[in-house]
């Protein structure tokens, strides 16, 4: 037999269609719990409890909520009982003030009109996401005003801060999920789908992560930038970048960056702060195709890893300092952090031979402890 607790449970999971038939405008039908009509307890004492826990909460008793139907059932131990082979709300207002959803739902429903009125293309979205319309109850107004906007205005090239919309200046950032799900389905036309980022994907400005690099040739940086070695530029200035230069070294670690600079005189060469897995920040400066490309990261697991991600956008990438005769000559028995990856990466042979012996043994040997006359006698 069912118990009270059964009946709330099965009830909670028939709110979201209930939900949905109010998009729909479809009117409500009486809505049944199902339960099991069987009873195989063997103490009266037990039953009875259960049965005055579930006509306590029904509709005969509260003035709302479900409504019983009982049929006298012969049981195994109990002999004949009657028993609830019926469950079920006659009208929307039980069924709300069962589940203490009169607010809620009355809210829910000045909010997809609201909604609808604005945008009906937006129905479909909200018959499948009908509790996200609940969750963002005290925001549909700003969020409807962020979507107007945009409508009228696809590509503001403005600074999200800087949109003329009578709003928190905070308010799109703390809600940039929904208004994307949003604005995908009003602006299919101007979405820059490739982009994940909302900024991207809807013509915004952004504050672009800088790339760090140090210049190792001092004719170019006296040449180019009045003797400055030492850079950070946008993503999108550094994809333009036209400077005279044939080789690039990317290090993974910042000290290491700063060790190039003692580096003898090294021609038309520059070195960039990969900064670990945020390498994926160079992928779209196509002029590394044009110059000689080498990756110099800690004798991990992830070191090889971030290579191999590298290598993936350069194919031509070539490891420095990354080898077996370096690791085991300055290997001081220091552990590494357990890698999951069991895809197959872009490696040679022996860095393959090497990233399998880190990885099961967990070793590291960080750049930072390759002394500096190793580097200067090896680099390159």
């Amino acid at each position: 037999m069912i118990t009270a607790q059964e009946i709330r449970n099965k009830t909670d999971k028939k709110y979201i269609s209930f939900l949905q038939s109010l998009v729909e405008q479809k009117p409500f039908e009486k809505l049944v719990i199902r339960g099991d009509k069987s009873y195989t307890k063997s103490s009266l004492p037990e039953f009875e409890k259960e049965i005055q826990q579930i006509v306590s909460q029904s509709k005969e008793r509260k003035g709302s909520g479900y409504t019983l139907e009982f049929q006298l059932v012969k049981t195994k131990f109990l002999a004949s009982q009657n028993l609830p082979i019926s469950i079920y709300f006659d009208t929307e207002k039980d069924f709300l003030k069962f589940l203490g959803k009169e607010k809620e739902v009355e809210l829910f429903k000045s909010d997809v009109e609201k909604i609808t009125n604005a945008f009906p293309e937006l129905k479909d979205w909200i018959i499948k996401n009908a509790l996200r319309v609940i969750t963002n109850q005290m925001e549909w107004d700003n969020i409807l005003k962020v979507c107007q906007y945009f409508k009228q205005n696809p590509k503001p090239n403005l600074y999200i801060r800087e949109l003329p919309i009578k709003i928190h200046t905070k308010f799109i950032e703390r809600n940039k999920s929904v208004i994307r799900e949003l604005l995908d389905i009003l602006l299919p036309e101007h979405v820059n789908s490739e982009y994940k980022e909302f900024e991207k994907r809807f013509h915004l400005k952004f504050s672009e992560p800088l790339i760090r690099f140090k210049i190792l040739d001092k004719q170019i940086s006296q040449e180019y930038f009045l003797g400055i070695d030492d850079l950070a530029i946008p993503i999108s200035q550094f994809e333009t970048l036209n400077l005279p230069i044939k080789r690039v070294l990317v290090v993974e670690n910042k000290t290491t960056l700063y060790t190039t600079l003692t580096l003898p005189k090294m021609d038309r060469t520059i070195a960039i702060f990969g900064s670990g897995y945020s390498v994926y920040n160079l992928k779209n400066a196509n002029w590394f195709f044009n110059v000689k490309l080498f990756y110099w990261g800690d004798i991990d697991a992830q070191g090889f890893e971030i290579l191999s991600q590298f290598r993936s956008y350069f194919p031509h990438t070539k490891s420095m300092l990354m080898d077996k005769i370096t690791f085991e000559e300055f290997f001081e028995n220091d552990k590494g952090t357990p890698t999951g990856v069991s895809t197959k990466l872009n490696l040679t042979d022996e860095e393959q031979l090497l990233y399998d012996i880190l990885k099961t043994n967990n070793w590291r040997l960080e750049q930072e402890k390759i002394p500096l006359y190793w580097v200067k006698e090896n680099i390159l």
